[in-house]
Order: structure tokens, then C-alpha cells, then sequence
């Protein structure tokens, strides 16, 4: 394949996350809403520019009154901050459809280097003759180094809410016209 443009069918793509919940639980959400702005060579993504971004305000962890803290100055502060975003600044080989893509990630008003581990799944044509893409990723961020620290200390040790966050991105993308 050559290097093209690809949109993100964000119908068959998904972006979720997990993160320990009173240290003995994970607890599961998602963003609803994200785009993308890919030029790749699917099959080489060495050379590819990848733009990514999320509106924190899709966050779904299936409860409301959590999904509304979250929103607020405690966490995200989507009145200030209403997007995260990934721009790729280098991506490397790490095995066959695998890579290593290093960016900038920016959030809560911070920026700090991340890496996420990328898969090509492969490609091929819908029923109406659009090319198609599909990759996964996988990826983990400290929410305190984005200045994501409200927390509370739990009488048996430890605290409520994690540090890491684990993210998996599905992503189908259609080849821009």
C-alpha cells in the first residue's frame, strides 16, 4: 500500500479504559466520542502522522453520578479541558503488523511523551468498495502526572482509585476519498 489519509469509522471503532478501583477491583469505562487524523502506509506505519483526539465529556463507565464526578474539577475538568489528545512523534518496528507509536499527549492542561503498543489487523474493502483498516492499541498512563490526583486513603490501606490508567483502542478507517 502506499501512504494515504484515513478517517476513523468511529461506528466500528471503540476507545475504552480500565483503572483499580479500592485496589482489588477494575472498574471499566469508555469515550464515545474521538476522531483521528491518519496518513500511513497501513501495511509500514514507520512513517506515519497520527493525530489523535477524545472528548472527555463521552466518558461512559455505566453510572452516571461517577461518569458527572469525573467530569468535574476533581478530574478532568472538561469545562477547562475538554479534550485529550496524541500526536505521534515516532513510531518503531517491534515485530510483524507491530509497533511501538510514541507521541505527545496532552491533558488536563499537560503534555508528557506516551507510548502505546500498535497492531495492524489488516485491510480490506466493505461492501460498497471503500478500503478499509483496522488496528488495535494498547497503552497505559499515570493519571497523576497529568495532575489527576484526587483520591481518598481507605482505612484497611491503600487508596480508592488508581494510578495507572490502561487504555485498548479499536479502530476501523476508511481511506479518505
Amino acid at each position: 500500500m502506499s501512504t494515504s489519509k484515513w478517517q476513523v469509522d468511529v461506528a466500528h471503532s471503540s476507545v475504552d479504559f480500565t483503572i483499580k478501583h479500592m485496589m482489588i477491583a477494575k472498574v471499566k469505562g469508555a469515550f464515545h466520542e474521538f476522531s483521528a487524523e491518519i496518513e500511513a502506509d497501513p501495511s509500514d506505519l514507520t512513517t506515519a502522522n497520527i493525530q489523535f483526539n477524545v472528548v472527555l465529556n463521552s466518558i461512559d463507565t455505566r453510572n452516571a453520578d461517577r461518569d458527572n464526578h469525573l467530569r468535574t474539577g476533581d478530574f478532568f475538568d472538561i469545562e477547562h479541558y475538554p479534550t485529550l489528545s496524541f500526536q505521534s512523534t515516532s513510531i518503531r518496528r517491534t515485530g510483524d503488523g507491530e509497533y511501538d507509536v510514541t507521541g505527545d499527549l496532552h491533558l488536563h492542561g499537560l503534555t508528557r511523551p506516551e507510548t502505546f503498543h500498535v497492531a495492524y489487523e489488516g485491510s480490506g474493502k466493505d461492501p460498497w468498495g471503500n478500503e478499509k483498516v483496522g488496528f488495535s492499541a494498547k497503552g497505559a498512563i499515570s493519571r497523576s502526572s497529568y495532575g489527576l490526583t484526587y483520591n481518598a486513603v481507605l482505612e484497611t490501606g491503600g487508596v480508592l482509585i488508581g494510578d495507572d490508567v490502561k487504555f485498548t483502542i479499536e479502530l476501523e478507517a476508511v481511506k479518505a476519498n
